[in-house]
């Protein structure tokens, strides 16, 4: 199958039209976010590897060729959309680095029906990946010492969307992921325990914990909210007792006010000298939950986090945008209320304490800064190669951890976060006016 009905219909109605008539010269677009949701202080960088992975991959196989003949479109259309391939380059914020509104996260720069028809696909995999990659980090914050497992997978809209869940939390620092195709995937570490259903299929609750125990007892991690909790919690410690594993096992709790369970559960084991047994809870966390599991002194180890962050619940999209800011050798923006562009290709330069300064991209990077964006495509294929699924995610966590502590505090808040505002070089600025006074005059 080919990758380029990935799109939206009419890109594919300006793509034949700009063909049609020759218009061949170069378009810049540039993707990225308008404003922050309202809880939200920062935004984590995703989504690059799967839009490298098309854009090198993009074209019209023979039944994309019909269905276009299908739908209407001339013969010389199709034939010229059937040679198109991506030939471009793309500049890119690095996967895992922390950004803000106005900032390009991506450049796509190639012959305009090329760029034009990267839309859809490039907004959908940054705007979900970022999404549920911002909401993972803000769990990860807000846990503290708690091991967190991505849960998400039979809640997330889409089985693609369950793969990217996963990869985005191990970015920000999950240990695991209930997801096993996308351990296997990526190189993770699966991690689950039982459900319910095992409890209830045994004549007792203890034969169902003697049980699992007896044939998995590396993975004896009991579930004992089915019934009674505390009554559970009593007959797992026993089970664990008598079967010698204390060092390996742990207890979940799913249900029910998980701080108080928690404390009591901690008791229940401690009493029984079963002080390494781990508790791990579930059941409805998001990065609220974890603060007050955090403030309240839960004795918890690990948590599972699965529907809010599969979904991202409260903030379950992005105000994102893919603009053209250049064609050929002309800048260009447009004017709509709420909805304006700067023109021209772009380079954001980060100062310590994640300072930003959106400029140009041929501006010098000021001195004591660095440049976010990075040449990661020419000519239609990666600059480096693709690379390891294991390693990518491993370096885009190093990126996280590196823009993490240097985040200002106000921004890291989990409620009423005040975002760092980019400001703008003065060479941007004014390009931006020069273009703004050619389009509002009367001639233009």
């Amino acid at each position: 199958m080919g990758r380029a009905l990935f799109t939206d219909y009419y890109e594919l109605n300006m793509a034949a039209s700009y063909l049609r008539r020759g218009m061949t010269a170069p378009g810049t677009f540039s993707l990225f976010v308008r404003k922050l949701p309202p809880e939200r202080g920062f935004l984590v960088a995703a989504g690059l590897e799967d839009c490298l992975d098309w854009l090198e991959g993009l074209a019209f196989d023979d039944d994309d060729l019909s269905y276009l003949r299908r739908l209407g479109f001339a013969e010389g259309d199709v034939a010229a959309l059937g040679r198109l391939r991506f030939t471009g380059e793309v500049w890119a914020v690095p996967e895992g680095r922390i950004v803000f509104a106005d900032e390009p996260l991506l450049e796509v720069t190639a012959p305009m029906a090329e760029a034009q028809l990267a839309e859809t696909f490039l907004l959908n995999q940054i705007t979900v990946q970022t999404t549920l990659a911002s909401k993972a980090a803000r769990c990860r914050l807000a846990a503290g010492e708690i091991e967190l497992v991505e849960f998400g997978f039979r809640r997330t809209h889409g089985v693609d969307a369950a793969m990217a869940a996963a990869r985005v939390a191990a970015m920000v620092g999950f240990a695991g992921t209930s997801n096993v195709e996308a351990a296997r995937h990526f190189g993770l570490q699966p991690m689950g325990t039982m459900a319910h259903s095992y409890i209830e299929a045994f004549p007792t609750e203890v034969e169902a914990f003697r049980s699992f125990a007896a044939d998995l007892p590396d993975r004896a991690i009991f579930l004992v909210d089915t019934y009674d909790t505390l009554q559970g919690v009593r007959q797992a410690a026993e089970v664990i007792r008598q079967l010698g594993l204390e060092r390996v096992a742990g207890i979940r709790l799913d249900s029910g006010d998980l701080l108080a369970l928690s404390q009591a559960a901690r008791q229940v084991l401690d009493a029984s000298g079963l002080h390494e047994v781990r508790i791990f809870v579930s059941g409805g966390l998001d990065e609220y939950e974890l603060e007050t599991l955090v403030a309240g002194g839960a004795p918890v180890d690990a948590a599972g986090v699965g529907t809010r962050l599969g979904v991202s619940a409260d903030a379950p999209y992005l105000d994102t945008a893919y603009k053209l800011v250049s064609y050929g050798d002309k800048p260009v923006l447009k004017l709509s209320p709420g909805k304006s562009t700067l023109p021209g290709a772009k380079q954001v330069f980060r100062a310590p304490g994640l300072e930003d300064c959106i400029g140009l991209r041929q501006e010098p990077t000021p001195q004591g800064s660095t440049a976010l964006l990075k040449r990661v495509m020419a000519n239609g294929r990666r600059v480096a190669g693709a690379p390891d699924r294991t390693s990518a995610i491993a370096a885009a966590r190093r990126r996280f951890e590196e823009d993490l502590a240097d985040l200002p505090e106000r921004a890291r808040a989990l409620r009423r976060p005040q975002a760092p505002v980019p400001r703008h070089s003065a060479t941007l600025e004014q390009l931006a006016a020069t273009v703004r006074s050619r389009y509002r005059s009367p001639s233009a």
